[in-house]
């Protein structure tokens, strides 16, 4: 069989495939498998509310212990060295309060050892101090003022919440109705770690915290401020299906906050997180998940946007029925976008379909891929696609980049506090991956090119954010390979002409580090350093969007790219995560990605070539 019919095969294959996985909804459901810190922090909450559950603990346990490393630790992704700090704890916490172990078990001796060895909780990320101060295990600090303050100064003072990105503010507003307090939920599971985070280290290292709140010079008549905001906040932006945001973390944060407030563990809020929470279980390799996000929406839109690319047609009864989802997740409400975009209306697509009023950026340029090949035949498609593209252009930064979820959110002063990763998880700037992948769709699909003001801008942000050796920097992927696959679409689609030097740096990069087999890998280790580090081995993600970079801007097929092709066709392994949430700290594996990428840079090469 040639290589042309090859392609034709698998293309057919693949489409077949993930036809066949189809929810009777139109929906397309995957594991969004995520750091080991959802499954640890929710075994922790279960126990601490007195959960009557064994059968659920068992089960969390065992995930957690199923993703412990031969030498004992835990590690946010395989190739990681040495081991990670913070996961341990997580994990060493949660299997003592599950008390399926003791601290004494030779499966956790290493452990132990570990995190003394490693300078203990004082060296742990903020996160973990937080979560483990909420319950009691490690000290709150003595802060110069009440950081509740940051929820009650009106918007127009110099520092106000809204300067933080929107995840950030969803977890900080349940920690800062404890952290005052410093309160803290402890029951009979509550563990004794004084073994390893002795009283001398627990009182010391305050300076993430001091950081986080010094720059708030505040005048005492603000200091009497009533928490009263912060419970407002939280009220408001609850889903419909009791999560805080629809995210697992904050709504666990949300129930310790809560809780500790007064707030009766049999009402009807805490009722339905926990139910909420409940829904956001996947079952994976024989044990159970807490999802941090589900990505039916993310899933169901690229998958659609895959399937129509590679030639079916837009009737088909199981597209239509795909569609008609998208079209029912489009959000109307007016969310915290609206703080720095008063003048827009909305349209836009969240995560998850337990999201009704936190849309991003990436989520609406997916679902309008699909969207755009209704409006046509349909007014409701019509409409839905004008708000989302309206959405979407009046979301773009004044840099001429576009963000995750907000506009302008980013402050220099706070993304430059002195803690582990302020960039990316206090401020929510322009990255390449996502201005790349919105100008790939306002070029392709809407026709507009750098005659536009705000295709100029965005160009222009592009080019200028080069890395010197021709890469890009991708925010929510892993990680120089996906940043570099955006950007070079996103320019190539709005007129960038492949010989451009920026492109040809482009291409230069991504075949000087193609592995002898012929495809790509690129650890998450990357993602830490902030410079490119190999895997050394190769995957379908990667490997995929570095075929479809190099097949935009190539007129012909080169001998990399038809290597990488004969890759993708005989290889499908997909254990590595290639997705980010924070940088050394949360990585994703997307299931539906193994399924989704090597078939849509099949299909590209196989459309320009054949």
């Amino acid at each position: 069989m040639n290589i042309k019919k090859k392609i034709e095969s698998e293309i057919y294959k693949r489409c077949n495939k993930l036809l066949s996985q189809q929810e009777a909804n139109g929906t397309w459901c995957y594991c969004f498998e995520n750091s080991l810190i959802t499954d640890a922090y929710m075994l922790i909450l279960l126990r601490t509310i007195d959960y009557k559950n064994e059968s659920l603990i068992k089960r969390i346990a065992e995930r957690i212990l199923s993703k412990q490393s031969q030498d004992g630790l835990w590690r946010l992704y395989p190739d990681e060295e040495p081991a990670n700090l913070s996961a341990t704890i997580q994990a060493y916490t949660a299997l003592l309060y599950s008390q399926s172990l003791t601290q004494t078990e030779e499966s956790l001796l290493h452990a132990k050892h570990f995190i003394i060895n490693n300078g203990g909780l004082k060296n742990a990320d903020l996160l973990t101090k937080v979560f483990l101060a909420m319950n009691g295990l490690y000290h709150w600090p003595d802060l110069p003022i009440d950081p509740a303050i940051l929820f009650s100064l009106p918007q127009t003072s110099p520092i106000n919440r809204y300067d933080i990105s929107s995840y950030a503010r969803a977890h900080f507003a349940p920690v800062m109705l404890m952290i005052e307090g410093k309160k803290k939920l402890t029951s009979s599971y509550t563990s004794d770690l004084s073994g390893i985070f002795g009283i001398a280290e627990q009182g010391s290292n305050i300076e993430d915290w001091i950081n986080l709140f010094s720059m708030l010079n505040i005048r005492d008549s603000y200091m009497n401020t009533k928490k009263e905001n912060i419970l407002s906040y939280i009220q408001y932006h609850i889903e419909p299906d009791g999560t805080l945001l629809s995210y697992a973390l904050t709504t666990i944060f949300m129930v310790y906050g809560l809780l500790s407030n007064g707030v009766d563990r049999s009402s009807t809020i805490i009722q339905n997180a926990l139910s909420g929470l409940m829904k956001m279980f996947c079952e994976i390799d024989g044990t159970i998940h807490l999802q941090n996000s589900p990505s039916t929406t993310w899933d169901t839109s690229l998958i659609l946007y895959t399937l129509l690319e590679a030639g079916l047609p837009h009737t088909n009864p199981q597209i239509l029925k795909g569609a008609r989802f998208l079209l029912s997740q489009q959000q109307y409400k007016y969310g915290d976008w609206t703080v720095h975009n008063p003048d827009s209306l909305p349209g836009g697509w969240g995560f998850s379909i337990g999201n009704t009023q936190h849309p991003d950026i990436d989520d609406t340029q997916v679902a309008l891929r699909s969207i755009a090949r209704y409006c046509r035949t349909s007014s409701s498609y019509y409409s839905s696609y004008e708000k989302g593209l309206s959405w979407l252009l009046s979301m773009q930064n004044d840099d001429g980049g576009w963000a995750a979820f907000e506009k302008n959110t980013n402050r220099y002063l706070i993304g430059s506090l002195p803690i582990k990763h302020a960039k990316d998880a206090l401020i929510d700037p322009s990255t390449p991956d996502l201005t790349g992948r919105t100008l790939e769709l306002l070029g392709s699909f809407h026709g507009l090119n750098q005659n536009h003001h705000s295709i100029k801008k965005g160009v222009n942000w592009l080019l200028s954010n080069q890395e010197a050796n021709g890469s890009w920097y991708g925010r929510w992927g892993v990680c120089y390979i996906y940043g570099t696959w955006a950007a070079v679409t996103g320019l190539q689609s709005c007129g960038v002409r492949e010989n451009e030097r920026a492109l040809q740096k482009a291409r230069k990069w991504l075949i000087s580090i193609q592995n002898v087999d012929g495809g790509w890998g690129e650890s998450c280790e990357s993602d830490s350093k902030r410079t490119y580090v190999s895997l050394n081995k190769s995957t379908p993600s990667q490997t995929a969007w570095a075929l479809n970079a190099l097949t935009s801007i190539s007129d012909q097929p080169t001998s990399e790219m038809e290597e990488a092709v004969s890759w993708l066709l005989t290889k499908q392994e997909a254990s590595y995560p290639t997705g980010a949430g924070l940088p050394g700290a949360f990585y994703i594996r997307y299931h539906s990605y193994e399924h989704i990428w090597p078939l849509l840079a099949l299909t590209h090469y196989y459309k320009k070539y054949y």
